[in-house]
């Protein structure tokens, strides 16, 4: 990462250029699949938006979805989709640069810059205006691109609130190694069963904690075990003020036991959110994150 005063020159035409108002948003999302320091990520644009992608070991891959309607302008001009590699860090940490408390800075992103580079720059400071350039390179394959797919006719799928979740995940590192998700239909209930040095479980009843548990849909009673570490991965970063906001985060397991968690995060501007009438944020103002957990091997 580079700062400078003055703009590098650019290309005439990039193949996206595009302004956020809320950098803060946008580090949260990033932040939730930013699990170990040094970290390389993958990024796609297309006319829809920009998919943000990082894995471990094969078992475990995250996706970042920023929709193009995120974005107070989206301009997008490539033929195809291009791709690149990215430090995840760095670009986490270039962008708290852009952040200040308090305040929703707005800033512009381009791609490419004159060697490939990925460019910031402020848009609405007074005083000063930062730029930035991020040093991309050639991306490498992702290892897995799993066709995910539900076991059944119907989804396994539950929705919990998030500080609920992750609590509980947290818990589960006292036994450590591995942890077994089952779903049961009588009594309607999920159980997250720890195992290693000591045993551990914790029972979300569907009826008695629905304020917890927010949904439940599951017409074959499964059990799955996971690796506990890929496990943690996708609760252990999720922001602070994340967590206090308390959306729902949803889990499914689809054929051959493969667990998707998925999590929201407002990108909306914290002075001047778009809400409805009842309350909710506006779809338009949510990024969207995934995570597909490989399962160690059936239960019985």
């Amino acid at each position: 990462m580079s700062l400078s005063s003055s703009p590098a020159i650019e290309p005439d035409t990039p193949d996206l250029i595009c302004q956020l108002d809320n950098v803060q948003g946008m580090v949260d999302a990033l932040t939730c699949v930013r699990w170990k320091r040094h970290q390389d990520a993958l990024v796609e644009l297309s006319e829809h938006g920009i998919v943000l992608i990082v894995e471990e070991s094969g078992c475990l891959q995250a996706k970042v979805y920023l929709q193009r309607e995120l974005f107070t302008k989206y301009e997008y001009g490539a033929q195809g989709r291009p791709r690149f590699g990215i430090s995840l860090g760095l670009l986490v940490d270039c962008l708290n640069t852009f952040s200040s408390p308090g305040h929703s800075n707005t800033i512009e992103i381009k791609y490419p810059g004159p060697d490939m580079e990925l460019l910031l720059k402020s848009v609405d400071t007074l005083n000063a205006c930062i730029y930035s350039e991020i040093r991309t390179r050639i991306p490498e394959t992702v290892t897995w691109d799993y066709n995910f797919e539900q076991a059944g006719s119907t989804p396994l799928t539950f929705t919990v609130k998030s500080a609920a979740l992750k609590e509980a995940i947290d818990d589960l590192e006292w036994p450590g190694s591995s942890v077994q998700i089952s779903l049961q239909k009588e009594p309607t209930c999920v159980i997250f069963r720890g195992e290693g040095h000591g045993d551990l479980q914790i029972d979300f009843m569907y009826y008695a904690n629905t304020d917890l548990l927010l949904a439940f849909h599951c017409d074959t009673e499964v059990s799955y075990g996971y690796k506990y570490k890929f496990l943690k991965a996708t609760t252990a970063n999720i922001p602070g003020n994340v967590v206090r906001e308390n959306r729902g985060s949803k889990l499914t397991i689809g054929r051959g036991g493969m667990l998707k968690v998925q999590h929201l995060v407002s990108v909306a501007k914290a002075l001047a959110p778009q809400v409805e009438s009842a309350g909710y944020q506006l779809p338009s103002r949510i990024a969207y994150i995934e995570f597909f957990v490989k399962p160690e091997e059936p239960a019985n």
